[in-house]
């Protein structure tokens, strides 16, 4: 059997607040996983995800 390689993943970190921003982008940063400040997610990377960090990349610090 092969093994599976696992697909690269991105580590995204909040680091601004949500308070005062689109709703749409508040719930992006929720379906990102990322509750409070600092919180931190592993995300697959996919056109998906990156698409999303790209709409919220000035509340985010990627790692």
């Amino acid at each position: 059997m092969t093994n599976r390689i696992s697909k690269e993943t991105i580590k995204i970190t909040l680091v601004k607040s949500v308070i005062g921003t689109k709703k749409s982008h508040k719930a992006t940063i929720y379906g990102l996983g990322l509750r409070k400040l600092n919180s931190s997610s592993v995300l697959v990377n996919t056109p998906e995800a990156r698409g999303m960090i790209r709409k919220i990349n000035y509340l985010i610090k990627i790692d």
